[in-house]
């Protein structure tokens, strides 16, 4: 377990790799909300630091190195930036689920129902079936995991497709929720950078 305290924005941590940086940068900028928030929007999912997207895209790279990855799959809209990053590493496209349906959307698609922790609503979630078939072998690639609504959602989609799932590569994951270890209690190979045990506006706990 590694805690770490906000406190003159100093840092207990080096910056080698892609955990240590992204655990770096919640630390000094993440900002801790009341009911379980992490505001990270200065580098994840409102203004991006490409330079750490790029190393936790090689970081998603070195994890799932081994698997034989055909495309990976994400959410709008946080996630595709990251999904994007890493796809480079594996030289696949990269498929996200839509959650407005659209003009652009035709033909066949597979739909979900995904229960949104942060906003609080029930939305359904698109994929076309022609960018995800039977032959394709997936990685789901996130910017958060806290209830593992998103992921249940995205997974139910690869089922209705006869895809394969891969795995998970999760940038942040709130440990203190149940999503993570229910997920893997299923036996879903789960790769999340930074997973935080506890946290308040004056600390942050990673497992």
């Amino acid at each position: 377990m590694l805690t770490l305290e906000k406190k003159d924005n100093e840092c207990q941590i080096g910056r080698d790799t892609a955990m240590q940086l992204l655990k770096d940068k919640i630390i000094s900028e993440g900002i801790v909300k009341a009911g379980g928030v992490l505001k990270v929007d200065s580098f994840l999912n409102h203004q991006i630091d490409i330079a750490l997207y790029n190393e936790m895209g090689k970081e998603f790279a070195r994890l799932f190195k081994e698997q034989e990855v055909t495309k990976i799959l994400t959410i709008e809209a946080s996630g595709i930036g990251i999904a994007c990053i890493a796809a480079q590493y594996f030289n696949v496209p990269v498929v996200f689920a839509k959650k407005m349906q659209s003009k652009n959307l035709d033909g066949d698609i597979y739909t979900s129902e995904v229960e949104s922790f942060t906003h609080g609503k029930t939305y359904t979630i698109r994929v076309s079936k022609k960018f995800i078939s039977s032959e394709d072998k997936v990685l789901i690639i996130d910017d958060f995991l806290a209830n593992g609504k998103a992921l249940v959602g995205l997974i139910d989609i690869l089922e209705q497709a006869g895809a394969t799932l891969i795995g998970a590569g999760i940038a942040i994951e709130k440990g203190f929720q149940e999503g993570g270890k229910l997920l893997r209690e299923k036996g879903i190979n789960i790769q999340s950078l930074a997973i935080v045990k506890e946290m308040d506006e004056n600390r942050i706990v990673f497992e």
